[in-house]
């Protein structure tokens, strides 16, 4: 875990099974974004990780007790508790893929705001290489963000994704040829310039939205306005405008 400029990176570090989430490094990190949530100097969160690697997804060493329905249903509910605390957190979070990101490693990006892409990066979807499906939102979330069509073919064409596939599929944003994790970093900052509690605000309309009829998310978007208009970072997002300087937001 490093900080610096207020944007938090968090390294998935289990090289020696690239990066796999079994039961430590799953409660770690989710740990870790619960702090990240609770330290106000914290801006931004970018998870990434170590040698090479994004996230293999579950450690399969573990599958063979995932047999027993009870164990995997709780295994699953605790990994689907850590995407759903990635996916509200009310900050810039951003997923710096390099190499392999699959199975709940691919899901966790994909919880992600932004993601960037070394050109080495790899997204497999082979789940059905094993005889199982996307879970813990990897198919929900998968349609949510590139439609159906664009899902059906990262989904179910067989073919494994590298960098160029996913960018075109949506599942990416960029690719970046230099220093990933600077690039993720200057993104970090970028997307923290937003006032915060309009950041975090816009977050949740837009997943409510991706869940709402059309009205249903109108009336939030008026109730949510409602309590920024009388907030200190509006008065001095206008005096900063108007002053034509830049903003200095506090969150309150």
């Amino acid at each position: 875990m490093d900080t610096r400029e207020g944007v938090r990176t968090l390294t998935l570090d289990r090289p020696e099974r690239r990066n796999a989430l079994d039961a430590e490094l799953r409660d770690a990190l989710h740990e870790a974004l619960d702090e990240a949530a609770r330290d106000s100097s914290v801006m931004a969160v970018v998870i990434t990780g170590a040698d090479g690697a994004f996230c293999a997804g579950g450690d399969l060493g573990s599958f063979e007790e995932l047999h027993d329905a009870r164990v995997y249903r709780h295994v699953s509910h605790r990994l689907t508790e850590l995407m759903d605390a990635l996916e509200r957190l009310e900050k810039p979070t951003l997923a710096a893929i390099d190499g392999v990101a699959t199975g709940a490693g691919l899901t966790l990006a994909l919880c992600c705001d932004w993601r960037l892409a070394s050109p080495g990066a790899r997204l497999l979807f082979r789940e059905g290489r094993l005889g199982l499906v996307p879970t813990h939102g990897g198919v929900g979330r998968l349609v949510k963000l590139v439609g159906l069509a664009r899902a059906k073919e990262a989904l179910l064409s067989g073919d494994d994704l590298d960098a160029l596939a996913a960018l075109r599929l949506g599942l990416v944003h960029a690719i970046e040829d230099g220093d990933l994790l600077a690039a993720a970093h200057e993104r970090a900052l970028r997307m923290a310039r937003r006032a915060p509690l309009s950041y975090g605000a816009a977050k949740r309309l837009l997943h409510l939205a991706a869940d709402s009829d059309l009205r249903s998310t109108i009336a939030a978007e008026s109730l949510v306005q409602t309590g920024l208009l009388a907030t200190d970072d509006h008065r001095e997002g206008l005096a900063a405008a108007r002053e034509r300087r830049e903003p200095a937001f506090t969150g309150r």
